[in-house]
């Protein structure tokens, strides 16, 4: 049994093998692996009895499944309006200037992904950024500059 079919397993034997279990396995996988698979979600669709397109279309509509591999820190920028209104197309510039990417682009040392999201619920302290489960509301491009140099040191 491979790593990732034992934390199948495990997420299962808590969640259970039911319809309800999907997202709570999905969720589990990519908190461990950081994305799900083809192999992966096949492996969950067998293991609830689930088509392999039910399970691909659940990770691929919610936006923190992701379904491709990613960084070891995801910054994800809020594209809401009331972010675009209070300056996030400012942040995203700022951040692929610094990285050398672009939205959807991983840096070539793997520390960075950077996308979008829908909204992140911090309307009232836009633009908001959220790198892996952490929380930036109200942010500048001199200060996302900041939080990308700290996240770079603890990641190496």
């Amino acid at each position: 049994m491979t790593n990732t079919e034992a934390l199948i397993h495990e997420l299962i034997e808590k969640h259970g093998k039911n319809r309800n279990a999907l997202m709570p396995v999905l969720q589990g996988v990519v908190a461990r692996e950081k994305f799900l698979s083809e192999d992966t979600m096949i492996a969950v669709a067998r293991e609830l009895d689930l088509s392999a397109a039910d399970v691909y279309g659940t990770a691929s509509f919610y936006t923190f499944l992701d379904t491709k591999p990613r960084g070891r820190n995801i910054i994800r920028v809020c594209k809401t309006i009331s972010c675009h209104m209070q300056g996030k197309e400012a942040i995203i510039r700022a951040i692929e200037d610094h990285l050398l990417i672009k939205v959807g682009e991983t840096t070539h040392d793997n520390k960075f992904t950077l996308l979008t999201a829908n909204c992140l619920g911090w309307c009232h302290k836009g633009p908001v950024m959220l790198v892996n489960d952490e929380v930036f509301p109200s942010i500048t491009p001199e200060k996302v500059i900041e939080i990308i140099e700290e996240f770079a040191k603890k990641t190496n």
